[in-house]
């Protein structure tokens, strides 16, 4: 029985269909997700990775709405408001502006997340004169519009994500935010301090010669450098070259983050990165932290092996979406007065 209908747009739904007509394998099809729109007969729901599935009303043989999705059993209780405002504060820009709640970030065209809109509420104007404005923000500063939204949990932005979609932005990068506990990582044997992990306040030479990003700027430094306590590891290597490994981690209250846990190639699968990730949780355990969290994307599967040994899983998923190019039709339909 169908017991949805377009008054639910912006509800999370559970719906079966038809298979397509002469198609191979199961008869019905379940789509579970975010009803972000139901116009002209077809109905179009967001799954928790952001994916769009469009849904012809005529195939609908059951529907309904289902609660919120569940939160994480394992691992620490948070809601995407907090952890979307601590990982702001882990990797802050150099530069940002208030439109209503939402926040524009900018630091030199360094990294996406710094230099993109942070949408946590009502910009406080209609949707097409926010976007208009965030366009000239970006262009005032010789940089493409990108917006930052969220997907898969309580109170994310899948409608948002829809209506950007509709106006022609395109969704070029998703990654997972994941969560944990900190002490079982602080524990692991390999933080003994076998590997010889070094913590420092600064992120030194030594420490950007391993850093995947070459030739880091001033302002790139300002964001590595940026947060309430960052810390930077490192393990040496031979000689004078670049270290074996490196990570940083920013600790901000119960949480602390991980990010640039990178390994040399030649040396890996031997327990560096874990050791990395034991230092800097231990540290942050001093400091009176009690959760982690992470940033990884879905095709580095080396990365999503590691954190999930060590305890983390997906809390949510998060996008960043880019503004078409000026003078096409579907920004020019997205700009204009509402």
């Amino acid at each position: 029985m169908v017991r949805i209908t377009a008054a639910d747009v912006g509800k999370r739904v559970s719906v079966r269909r038809l298979g397509e007509p002469g198609g191979r394998g199961e008869k019905f099809t379940d789509t579970i997700g975010v009803l972000t729109s139901w116009d002209d007969g077809v109905l179009l729901i967001t799954q928790k990775d952001g994916a769009s599935v469009r849904i012809a009303e005529s195939s609908l043989v059951a529907g309904k709405v289902v609660p919120p999705a569940p939160a994480r059993r394992r691992g620490p209780a948070a809601s995407y408001a907090e952890l979307s405002r601590v990982a702001a504060r882990a990797w802050p820009p150099v530069e940002s502006e208030r439109l209503g709640e939402w926040v524009l970030r900018a630091a030199g065209g360094f990294t996406r997340r710094a230099n993109s809109v942070l949408p946590l509420g009502d910009p406080g104007v209609p949707l097409d004169a926010a976007v208009a404005a965030v366009r000239r923000w970006y262009g005032e500063r010789g940089l493409p519009a990108y917006v930052q939204t969220a997907t898969g949990a309580e109170g994310t932005q899948e409608l948002l994500c829809a209506e950007l979609e509709r106006r022609g932005w395109t969704r070029e990068v998703s990654a997972e935010l994941w969560t944990g506990a900190l002490a079982p990582v602080a524990d692991r044997p390999e933080g003994a301090g076998g590997h010889g992990v070094v913590l420092s306040r600064t992120a030194d030479e030594a420490w950007l010669a391993r850093y995947q990003r070459k030739g880091v700027s001033e302002v790139a430094l300002k964001v590595l450098g940026g947060g309430p306590s960052v810390w930077f590891a490192s393990v040496p290597g031979e000689g004078a070259g670049a270290p074996a490994a490196i990570g940083r981690c920013v600790v901000d209250g119960r949480w602390t983050s991980f990010a640039a846990v990178e390994v040399d190639p030649a040396l890996r699968r031997r327990g560096l990165a874990t050791a990395v990730m034991a230092a800097l949780a231990g540290r942050a355990l001093e400091e009176g932290a009690s959760a982690g969290w992470l940033q990884v994307e879905a095709g580095n599967t080396g990365a999503r092996e590691l954190y999930s040994r060590l305890g983390f899983g997906a809390h949510h998923a998060y996008h960043h979406y880019r503004a078409p190019e000026p003078g096409t039709g579907s920004a020019a339909a997205g700009d204009g007065p509402s």
